[in-house]
């Protein structure tokens, strides 16, 4: 019954033009233009979902539908994919912004610090000013959650949401010390081999290959959404060059930042389900005990920011 429900909620695929870069927005639910919509019945917030590292906004439809249905149709829920991840259709109209401030291109865009001013400028260009933000980052769409707090305080964000972060010594996880050589030192000579194999392709040749991928890696493809720019050539290519900065990048975790923005950052992790995999396998490719330490002393760090917060209220009313 319940996916009944989630199979009727309106999921809208626009592909718009941000910082000059064509990008992917999924939009769940009645209301696909806030900007122009001066209704009486315009939400008063919106659920923004940055994604992980690819950023296929079509893996993420299933999580979206399951959020717009918890709220009762309350609020939106959009799913934005990171510069140069997708390509749109032939076909598909591309949207503009004609009194876009942020319509010149930004440096580097596709790189980690890039991907951050696009989904500022994203928020500042096409999310009213005054409606009220829940941001939810997955991965690596943690970290760039976390710099919008931090370089876009004048957005009302009023909670940030953190789904399994990436935000701390990406390299020494036992995926990163896979993902390090090959996206930092071998990525050049892997590109040729990639533009050769999957350019010539059909797209029912395409097609047939993501569907075997996704069977192999037990998916399921959201039908209502192409999924070909997995097999893209340059957005593979603008997959690993946003990897390989992730690795370079992101090593320190920022501390003075989590900490200026406590009261607005949940951590959401499942620490039985990491801790489980991690103790079954050594070799696993996703966590393994260190890094449930690390999101482990997160969490604490973020509770006693707040329980410090907390006390330091309660001692300043009673000396009142």
């Amino acid at each position: 019954m319940d996916s009944d429900i989630k199979e009727e909620i309106p999921v809208h695929e626009e592909f718009i033009l941000c910082c000059g870069v064509e990008t992917q927005v999924l939009k769940c639910g009645l209301w696909t233009d806030l900007i122009n919509d001066q209704s009486a019945n315009r939400p008063k917030l919106l659920i923004f979902i940055i994604t992980g590292n690819p950023g296929f906004s079509a893996f993420y439809a299933p999580f979206a539908k399951a959020l717009y249905s918890s709220t009762k149709g309350q609020f939106p829920v959009w799913v934005i994919s990171h510069a140069g991840h997708a390509m749109a259709p032939k076909g598909k109209k591309i949207l503009t912004t004609s009194d876009d401030p942020n319509a010149q291109e930004i440096k580097d865009i596709y790189g980690l610090r890039g991907q951050v001013e696009h989904k500022l400028a994203f928020l500042r260009t096409h999310v009213p000013k005054e409606m009220k933000l829940v941001v939810i980052g997955h991965s690596i769409g943690c970290y760039i959650s976390l710099q919008i707090l931090k370089h876009g305080p004048e957005l009302p964000i009023i909670r940030c949401f953190l789904l399994f972060p990436t935000i701390e010594r990406m390299s020494e996880s036992p995926n990163g010390k896979i993902t390090t050589p090959l996206v930092c030192w071998f990525r050049y000579a892997l590109y040729i081999p990639v533009y050769l194999l999957l350019k010539p392709w059909p797209v029912n040749i395409k097609s047939l290959m993501v569907r075997m991928c996704l069977r192999m890696m037990n998916l399921q493809s959201p039908s209502e959404f192409s999924l070909l720019n997995m097999l893209e050539p340059s957005c593979l290519v603008n997959v690993a060059y946003l990897a390989s900065q992730e690795m370079m990048e992101v090593v320190k975790r920022d501390n003075e930042t989590i900490k200026l923005l406590a009261n607005q950052v949940l951590l959401l992790v499942n620490f039985n389900a990491v801790l489980d995999s991690a103790v079954e396998s050594k070799a696993d490719c996703i966590v393994n005990l260190s890094m449930f330490h690390r999101l482990f002393f997160l969490g604490l760090f973020l509770e006693s920011i707040l329980l410090s917060r907390a006390l330091s209220k309660k001692t300043s009313i009673c000396m009142e």
